[in-house]
C-alpha cells in the first residue's frame, strides 16, 4: 500500500531524485509527445491501465474545478486519484492517490524506476514526473482519475490519454502566448487538443465567442459530443448561493466553499461533469463537496503564522495565486464586493517575468489603497521589486518596492495602523503563494 505524505520536509533521497529529473533536458518547457511516449512504452504503458479519467485543460480555473470535482466524488464515497501542477510547497502535492498525497519513499521509488527506464535520454521535468504519476496511478485501485493539463493541451505530456470519460475546458484567456500562440483562437486550439474522438467534452463559460467556435469545430471534426455553457448547461449566482441547470437537472445549491464570484463557474463545470462519469454523484454529495472543498492560494485566508501576527487587531490577510488578465478581472470582482464594505485594501504583489503585470494589475487597481512590490524568492525569472512597483504605478496605484513579503506586510501594517482595520492581499503568482505558505508554516 502506498502511504500518505507526512507534513514534513521532503526526504534527502526524494530531493536528490527530483533534482536529477531537472537535469535531464536543458529546456524547461518543450512541448512534445514523442519523449513521454517513448518512456511510457519502456514502462509498459501505465497510461493504458488507469481508472476512468477526467481530463481538464484551460487557462483559469483548472485547479479549482479539479478540487470541486474531487470533493464531490469523495463525498459520494469514491476513491479518487488527482494530478495537478504546479505544487505550492512540496512536490508530493501533485500526486494524490485514492485521497492521499503520495509519500516520500514511494515517490522516490517510482521516480528512480522511471529514471532507470529513461536511461538518461532527454526528457523534460514535467514529462518524466508525469510518467511517474501514471505509474503510481496504475498501481493503486481507484474509481476515478482527475488529470489536470500542465500547459496547453494538444502537446502537453498528459495528452497521451486516448479515451477520457470526459474532457473539461475551463475559461480561456491570454497566457503562455510564447508557447501557445498570440491570439485567443490559437490558445483555444491548443487547449481543445484534449478533446478526443467520440468522447464527451464540456466547456465552461467563456469571455469571447471565438473560443466556443474553436471548441465546437474541434468537437465536430472528431464526432465528440460537446456541452457548452449557456447552451447545454448553465450556472447563475443568486441570493442564497447558485442555480445549476442542464438537460435533466435543476439544482439550487449553497455558495461554493471557495471564495470569489468566479468559483460559481468552476463549481458549475464540475457539476456538469458528474453527468458523464461512470460513478454516481448524487445531489447530496454535490452539496457536501461544495462545502468541503479545499484549494490553497485561491483567495485563501491566512489566520495563523508569522505573517498574520504582523498585522494589527481586526485586519484580515488573504493569499491568491492568480497571475493573468482573466485572474485580475475575477479578482477585481471580489475586491469590488469587499470595497462596498468600506474597509481599505492593501496589496503585496510579485510576478514572474513571463507574465503580463499590467494586464493583471489594471482591473485590480481601483480597489487598492497602496501596494508594496516584491521579487519572488528563488525565482530567477521574477520581475524585480522595483519593476513590479513601476508596473503598479503605471496601473494607477500608490506603490513602492519592498525587500521581501514580511517586510512589505510589516510596512503596510504600520502605515495603516491608526485607521480602520484593513484587508491585506498577497497576490500575483502561484510561485509567490507557495513561498508564502512554506514560510508562514
Amino acid at each position: 500500500m502506498i502511504k500518505a505524505a507526512p507534513l514534513l520536509p521532503a526526504s534527502p533521497r526524494l530531493e536528490a531524485a527530483l533534482e536529477r529529473m531537472r537535469q535531464l533536458h536543458p529546456v524547461v518547457i518543450d512541448l512534445s509527445l514523442g519523449r513521454i511516449e517513448r518512456l511510457l512504452a519502456r514502462l509498459g504503458h501505465p497510461e493504458r491501465r488507469l481508472p476512468p479519467t477526467v481530463h481538464v485543460a484551460g487557462t483559469n480555473g483548472k485547479g479549482s474545478t479539479v478540487a470541486f470535482l474531487r470533493a464531490m466524488a469523495e463525498a459520494a464515497g469514491h476513491r479518487v486519484h488527482v494530478y495537478t501542477s504546479p505544487h505550492l510547497v512540496r512536490f508530493n502535492e501533485r500526486i494524490r492517490l485514492a485521497g492521499n498525497l503520495i509519500g516520500d519513499d514511494d515517490l522516490a521509488d517510482i521516480l528512480e524506476e522511471v529514471e532507470k527506464a529513461n536511461a538518461g535520454d532527454p526528457i523534460t521535468f514535467f514529462e518524466v514526473t508525469t510518467a511517474a504519476a501514471f505509474l503510481a496511478f496504475s498501481r493503486v485501485p481507484a474509481d476515478l482519475l482527475i488529470l489536470e493539463v500542465g500547459l496547453g493541451g494538444r502537446l502537453d505530456a498528459t495528452n497521451v490519454i486516448d479515451a477520457p470519460v470526459v474532457s473539461l475546458l475551463t475559461r480561456i484567456s491570454l497566457d503562455h502566448t510564447q508557447f501557445l500562440g498570440p491570439t485567443l483562437a490559437d490558445i483555444a486550439g491548443e487547449k481543445a487538443g484534449i478533446i478526443k474522438a467520440g468522447r464527451h467534452a464540456i466547456a465552461g463559460r467563456q469571455a469571447d465567442p471565438v473560443v466556443e467556435h474553436v471548441f465546437a469545430n474541434r468537437a465536430a471534426a472528431l464526432a465528440a459530443p460537446l456541452a457548452l455553457h449557456g447552451r447545454d448547461w448553465s450556472v447563475s449566482a443568486n441570493e442564497t448561493g447558485f442555480r445549476f441547470e442542464d438537460r435533466t437537472r435543476r439544482l439550487d445549491l449553497p455558495p461554493p466553499g471557495l471564495m470569489g464570484a468566479h468559483q460559481v463557474d468552476n463549481a458549475g463545470l464540475a457539476i456538469a461533469a458528474t453527468a458523464f462519469l461512470p460513478v454516481r454523484i448524487e445531489e447530496d454529495a454535490i452539496r457536501q463537496g461544495l462545502a468541503r472543498v479545499e484549494w490553497p492560494a485561491r483567495l485563501q485566508r491566512l489566520t495563523r503564522g508569522p505573517l498574520p501576527d504582523l498585522l494589527p487587531a481586526g485586519w484580515d490577510l488573504f493569499l491568491d495565486g492568480g497571475h493573468n488578465d482573466s485572474a485580475g478581472e475575477v479578482l477585481a470582482l471580489q475586491l469590488a464586493a469587499w470595497g462596498a464594505e468600506g474597509r481599505p485594501l492593501d496589496v503585496v504583489f510579485g510576478m514572474l517575468g513571463s507574465k503580463r503585470p499590467l494586464d493583471f494589475l489594471r482591473p485590480v487597481a481601483p480597489y487598492v489603497r497602496r501596494l508594496r512590490a516584491v521579487a519572488i524568492p528563488g525565482e530567477p525569472n521574477s520581475v524585480t521589486a522595483a519593476d513590479a512597483a513601476a508596473f503598479a504605478r503605471q496601473a494607477g496605484m500608490e506603490a513602492d518596492a519592498a525587500l521581501d513579503v514580511a517586510g512589505a506586510v510589516a510596512e503596510l501594517a504600520a502605515l495603516g495602523r491608526e485607521g480602520m482595520p484593513a484587508r491585506l492581499l498577497i497576490c500575483g503568482s502561484l510561485y509567490l503563494a507557495g513561498t508564502v505558505l512554506a514560510r508562514n508554516g
